[in-house]
């Protein structure tokens, strides 16, 4: 007599409450389970169905035998010295994605930058993550699980005194628009009241400007939206963001005005100008910038490009970086400079690599382009 296999445990950290809900009837037990499930995976960042008390013996066995609570594998969890705490984290195929938790002030606010591609499917030339190529889309599990492991590393969110994540940032590794059937479910548990309880001002989307999808999310989601422009002109766009080749700039912020359009309330746009010495960081760059933006609400990001080997930038000095700010603020704009934080641990921006089974070949193709130029 052939033994039958044993059904695949079915995964319950990445469902959304309509499909927990599903599952639970597909048991033959009533949907308020979902809640309470929900509560004890993201408040309490349970993984033991024994310890959930308020539900019955039966059913805690029950699931035990049908389904599993499984996040990422921590491989490396290190501590900068301001404070940036970042996990390298082992997803299904063995690669490695990257999640960074930031504090800020007195740790009151701790923002957690969340990954959701295995590398990246674009290839923006001041970015490492970008050259490390690309493998594939995590699922809504990996997404929510990136949070997941960082709440339960902090403490319970029921200790709302010292709530372990306060805002999640969707610029980890990868270009959350292209996974958007993996992201957007995800970024609903972020929200939810019974999973991590955020408001949808402090759940940020940023994109290189994948035009029909933020279309898409607007009518969706209103979470806050940030767009990484890093040029004010089409011509440099081209080469920092090969993206906008496809869509340009004119198309990336016509889209913007429709996802405000979409929104419940007043919100800007956040726009994400890294700075690179020579390449956008003059008066005129300001001035293009400036004219630019007018009619767009919004506000400015300034970061200090993070070197990385071979990326064939130079980081400016602090006193230019300053000099770009005056000039946007005698413009009419406020642009805060990002602290560059967790540069020790490589946990700044552009700096999250992992380790990435590069289908794409394209970071073959970049360390022979290095070794040529070392020729």
């Amino acid at each position: 007599m052939t033994a039958t296999a044993a059904l695949p445990l079915t995964n319950l950290l990445g469902m959304s409450r309509q499909e927990m809900e599903a599952f639970f009837l597909s048991i033959g037990e009533k949907k308020f389970r979902a809640a309470q499930v929900m509560k004890w995976i993201h408040i309490e960042g349970c993984d033991d169905f024994a310890a959930m008390t308020n539900l019955s013996k039966a059913l805690r066995s029950r699931l035990a035998e049908v389904a599993e609570i499984r996040g990422p594998g921590v491989v490396y969890e290190g501590t900068s010295s301001d404070g940036t705490r970042k996990w390298v984290l082992e997803v299904e195929d063995g690669s490695y994605v990257e999640t960074v938790l930031i504090p800020a002030d007195n740790g009151k606010r701790r923002t957690l930058c969340v990954s959701s591609q295995v590398g990246c499917s674009l290839d923006c030339s001041f970015c490492s993550t970008g050259k490390q190529g690309f493998q594939r889309n995590l699922t809504a599990a990996e997404i929510i699980g990136q949070v997941w492991v960082a709440q339960r590393s902090v403490g319970p969110r029921r200790d709302t005194a010292n709530r372990p994540v306060t805002n999640v940032v969707m610029m980890g590794m990868g270009e959350p628009l292209l996974n958007y059937d993996n992201v957007v479910p995800a970024m609903k548990l972020m929200l939810d009241d019974d999973g991590y309880g955020l408001s949808k001002r402090r759940v940020t989307l940023s994109t290189s400007g994948v035009v029909p999808m933020i279309d898409r999310l607007g009518d969706e989601l209103d979470v806050s939206l940030a767009i990484s422009l890093h040029a004010a002109n089409d011509e440099l766009r081209n080469e920092l963001v090969p993206l906008n080749r496809k869509y340009n700039i004119r198309a990336l912020l016509d889209a913007c005005h429709r996802y405000l359009a979409k929104c419940q309330d007043t919100r800007m746009v956040t726009i994400e100008y890294t700075v690179i010495k020579d390449v956008n960081d003059q008066q005129a760059h300001a001035e293009q910038l400036a004219s630019l933006l007018e009619e767009l609400p919004c506000k400015i990001n300034l970061i200090p490009f993070n070197p990385f080997p071979h990326s064939g930038y130079e980081k400016p000095s602090r006193n230019q970086v300053v000099r770009f700010q005056q000039w946007l603020y005698e413009l009419g704009y406020t642009a805060p400079i990002r602290t560059t934080r967790g540069e020790d641990i490589d946990a700044a921006c552009g700096q999250l690599v992992g380790r990435v089974k590069d289908r794409t070949k394209r970071h073959e193709r970049h360390i022979q382009s290095i070794q040529i130029d070392a020729d």
